[in-house]
């Protein structure tokens, strides 16, 4: 790419901008609302990566309108995403890179979210650790969050890491840029609330709450662990009464900061396990977090003997996700694929859900993979004659279970024991 060289008022260079493109690139990110894709890029690169670095350099650059999508949550609830357009991603990424370059060293080592070589795992098993050691979680969730983080505080949160001029400046305009709704109207952003899904969104987030939770909580409550995911937290206390207090507090310090505790998702809960003395009266003994639910369940001890201990499993939330994932897919409809082109449709799916929700309990999955086989047992009846000419699923479940037994190559999870 043969970008020409100026002298520019703000230090961006043209390889950070075409870092940012195949960063973009990579991802495959869908397009905004001017239509053009990541393949119309990558097809004449320097008509579309050379305005957006020599106005990113200028301080010309004003961002395009963000297209609003709403994504189904389940239980009728939707997430409402913000889908910047291709240039205005290559752009963000270019000021996130050096954002995170100067906050990441700075930020607390119990933040693991959209941070780099951290993940939901190492937070799950920091909380698991920790629920073994005290007795009582606040299982925090902020009301939300990214539409009320008020930008006046959310610039002062930036200035506390960096004073660069450009960071500022393009920060505060992706705040306020306008969004764009399913009738093409656009609503202008003015003063609070920042789009999801934005590559600068989850920086301006960490950054947010590093100054308004993570440090306060370190300064004022260093005896309290917490692990933070994004704006999902959970804080680790010795007893109820001092959890109560500091229910209190982080309450006040996030109305100070313009942020509410969701009354009815922010919650007390005991970490009943053995060796701790049962509290019948205790409203809440479980909570979700990240997407595993942490309670009392049995668990193996180093001597191979079962115990009582307070871990995580999948959560009943994500069991149903998995398994109106497995019905929208609606694969016992697809007659026209032989078992092993099936397999081969479905596997990756299937390992990313082991992979991930299985790390740590994985017969959880048992309830997401009992319905998987059901559904492989209406492909089979719906596939072969003989299944249907007896009218019933149920020879079509034994030939899928005799199939499990032959063949538990075929499908990952039967490799783990959860046959038909």
């Amino acid at each position: 790419m043969n970008l020409e060289k100026k002298s520019k008022p703000y230090p961006i260079t043209r390889e950070q901008v075409w870092e940012a493109y195949k960063l973009v690139k990579g991802k495959g990110e869908t397009p905004g609302i001017d239509g053009v894709t990541i393949e119309d890029i990558g097809a004449n690169p320097k008509k579309h990566l050379y305005p957006v670095w020599n106005r990113l350099s200028s301080g010309s650059y004003m961002p395009p309108a963000v297209k609003r999508k709403e994504i189904p949550k389940g239980e009728g609830k939707v997430r409402v995403l913000g889908i910047p357009t291709i240039k205005d991603r290559i752009a963000q990424a270019v000021i996130a890179k050096e954002l995170e370059l100067i906050a990441e060293p700075r930020f607390s080592n119990n933040s693991f979210g959209y941070r780099p070589n951290r993940d939901a795992h190492q937070a799950i098993e920091q909380t698991r650790k920790n629920c073994w050691q005290y007795a009582w979680v606040i299982d925090m969730d902020i009301k939300g969050f990214f539409d009320n983080i008020d930008h006046g505080l959310m610039i002062r949160a930036l200035r506390y890491f960096t004073n660069e001029k450009h960071i500022i400046l393009y920060a505060k305009r992706w705040l306020k840029a306008p969004v764009q709704i399913k009738d093409g109207t656009q609503i202008q952003n003015t003063e609070k609330g920042t789009p999801q899904g934005g590559v600068i969104s989850p920086v301006l987030a960490n950054i947010f709450l590093h100054v308004v939770f993570d440090e306060w909580m370190t300064i004022h409550y260093p005896d309290c662990p917490f692990e933070r995911y994004a704006d999902d937290a959970v804080i680790h206390v010795k007893n109820e009464p001092y959890a109560r207090q500091i229910l209190k507090a982080v309450s006040q310090r996030m109305e100070e900061c313009k942020l509410e505790l969701h009354p009815e998702k922010t919650k007390l809960v005991y970490c009943n396990r053995k060796g701790r003395r049962k509290k019948k009266e205790v409203k809440h003994q479980q909570f979700d977090f990240l997407g595993f639910n942490f309670r009392p369940r049995k668990v193996m001890t180093k001597d191979g003997k079962l115990m009582y201990g307070f871990s995580p499993s999948i959560s009943k939330k994500k069991t149903k996700v998995i398994i109106a994932k497995c019905r929208d897919l609606r694969f016992h409809r697809w007659v026209h694929l032989d078992i092993h082109q099936l397999s081969k449709a479905l596997s990756s799916k299937i390992r990313g859900w082991i992979n991930f929700y299985g790390k740590f309990h994985l017969s959880g999955l048992k309830t997401a993979f009992l319905h998987l086989n059901r559904r492989l047992a209406k492909w089979a009846f719906n596939k072969y004659k003989r299944f249907k000419r007896r009218k019933s699923v149920y020879h079509a479940l034994r030939w899928i279970r005799q199939l499990a037994r032959n063949y538990s190559y075929l499908f990952p999870h039967w490799k783990y024991g959860f046959t038909p």
